[in-house]
């Protein structure tokens, strides 16, 4: 199993207490010291199913006011003694629990946060992804269509939402929100100033196949969206999984702005209708793999608020779904 390294500094005082934390959690080392200006460094190495535990316990051990941080680091080997070692028995998490090997919240918010930033470098990113994009879509060039995919940065505020909702953290759901619509509306613009540009009828079997929304589109957004949080929880590649949000999400929107600067209004309402199908079956699928994987708030006052946006946003794209599942269904037949 992977395992964090944490260590915290706070007064003297709590040295014997995080100690002792760290060994109710079973924690694989432990260390500890007394500093100077009356102060305490403890180092703990443990699994990542442990280290959640551990942040709230020294949340609620330490008394408020009081001048501590914790540092959370990965570890990428641990090196020990040979020899038979006897050690208490240990639960084990069942082999196959989907809850079992989650990063703790404040190593998820620390990933998602920067996936949240707008910023120059995004829309840049974004513009160029854009331009790769339409170049592959025009040309039939699959090829072209990946080195778009890889390059957009559209998995970080997606994810970001998603994790803002599960925490009830209003300003980081504002952030990611921004930072999302931001994104589409410049690979949007690009593409249609493109098409302007070009002036004429533009037709290709890979731009044809994002201008028709179907069923299986819902399947492709709700697994992108799945599989994007599982790489932020338990440590896949996300260029990987970036790259499979960024299929559903970057060449419809750069086909509906192609097909919108062409004059295309039909098949830049397709497109659209696409993109609108991938961002909510991805946000859902996000929101509740969040919810299996057991991500909550901190606090029983936060759970409470959490709780609240969790179903105003779980109804409110169940009914978006539904809606443009309905919408699919009129325009196919």
């Amino acid at each position: 199993m992977a395992k964090r390294q944490l260590e915290i500094t706070a007064p003297a005082g709590y040295v014997a207490t995080l100690a002792a934390i760290a060994e109710h959690q079973e924690a694989e080392d432990v260390y500890s010291e007394l500093g100077e200006a009356d102060r305490c460094f403890v180092r703990i190495v443990c699994d990542t199913s442990k280290v959640q535990a551990i942040v709230d316990a020294t949340h609620k051990a330490v008394e408020k006011g009081a001048h501590w941080r914790l540092t959370i680091l990965p570890v990428e080997a641990v090196v020990a003694p040979d020899g038979p070692k006897q050690e208490a028995p240990v639960e084990e998490e069942p082999r196959f629990s989907f809850r079992g090997r989650t990063a703790p919240r404040e190593e998820i918010l620390h990933e998602v946060e920067k996936g949240a930033d707008l910023n120059l470098d995004f829309l840049v990113l974004v513009a160029l992804s854009g331009v790769v994009a339409a170049v592959g879509l025009l040309t039939d060039s699959v090829v072209a269509l990946i080195g778009a995919m890889v390059i957009a940065p559209l998995l970080g505020p997606n994810l970001a939402f998603a994790f803002g909702v599960a925490l009830g953290n209003v300003s980081l759901m504002r952030r990611a929100m921004l930072t999302n619509v931001a994104g589409l509306f410049f690979a949007v613009l690009f593409a249609t100033l493109l098409g302007m540009f070009l002036g004429e009828p533009m037709s290709s079997a890979e731009i044809s196949a994002r201008t028709v929304a179907g069923y299986d589109s819902i399947a492709i957004g709700l697994a992108a969206g799945a599989a994007a949080v599982l790489s932020l929880t338990t440590g896949v590649s996300s260029a990987l999984v970036g790259v499979m949000v960024a299929v559903a999400i970057l060449p419809p929107a750069v086909t509906a702005g192609l097909m919108l600067g062409g004059g295309d209004l039909k098949a830049a309402g397709g497109a659209a209708l696409l993109l609108a199908v991938n961002i909510v079956c991805i946000n859902l699928a996000a929101q509740i793999v969040f919810v299996i994987k057991n991500i909550l708030p901190r606090t029983w006052a936060e759970k409470k608020g959490a709780q609240k946006a969790l179903w105003t946003n779980f109804i409110t794209w169940v009914l978006l779904l539904s809606g443009l599942a309905g919408a699919i269904y009129l325009v196919r037949w």
